[in-house]
């Protein structure tokens, strides 16, 4: 059985949507709570959750969850230096890791089965990449082999692990994750988010005896 760590990026300072994004309510808690417990829900240990801006803020939204707080003093910088922070206390915890799953808490869809399907296709292939694909691109969820951690630990500042799996585009497994093309980067994709789940829940109600 392989071991699977797994990080969440909610170190940004979400300008385009005005407010902390991982504060917005979502399933009746903040995103970064949803996407925190959906990690913990899977497979994957250890879960790390990097956070930048307003980290005592963020804080308090996890601190009682079983999982391991990073502040990236850096991030300001962009993407590259949270993935470097990630990557540097799961391989602590861990040092026999085999292999990440990175996760952004601005898809609200991601689920712990799609975790375990990720880390289930690594398993039964070796494929050194596992990612999601949606919205004709290819992207996170990802999970990486050890073989590429040194490559995540190094990324250019500015970019993030979309990055990577461009470069090795012929170590990509996809897995099909349709909903991955939602995320949540201003207040009207927000809105449209609370529009359609509140649609499908009044539409489940109706529906029942």
């Amino acid at each position: 059985m392989s071991t699977i760590g797994l990080m969440i990026l909610a170190a940004g300072a979400s300008t385009r949507m005005g407010t902390p994004k991982q504060l917005l309510l979502f399933q009746g808690r903040s995103l970064l709570r949803y996407i925190a417990e959906v990690a913990i829900a899977s497979c994957c240990d250890p879960v790390v959750v990097v956070l930048g801006s307003q980290a005592e803020r963020m804080k308090l939204e996890v601190d009682a969850l079983a999982l391991h707080l990073v502040e990236n003093q850096r991030w300001a910088e962009g993407m590259g230096t949270s993935i470097a922070a990630g990557m540097t206390t799961l391989t602590a915890i861990n040092p026999a890791l085999d292999a990440v799953i990175i996760v952004l808490c601005d898809q609200p869809f991601v689920s712990a089965s799609l975790m375990n399907q990720l880390a289930a296709s690594y398993q039964s292939t070796q494929r050194p990449i596992i990612a999601s694909a949606y919205a004709d691109t290819v992207g996170v969820p990802a999970l990486f082999d050890r073989s590429l951690f040194r490559e995540l630990m190094t990324l250019n500042v500015t970019v993030g692990a979309k990055y990577l799996i461009k470069q090795h585009t012929e170590k990509v497994l996809q897995v099909s994750f349709p909903k991955g093309a939602i995320d949540l980067d201003t207040p009207a994709q927000y809105q449209q988010l609370l529009k359609d789940t509140t649609t499908v829940a009044l539409s489940s109600d109706s529906k029942s005896p």
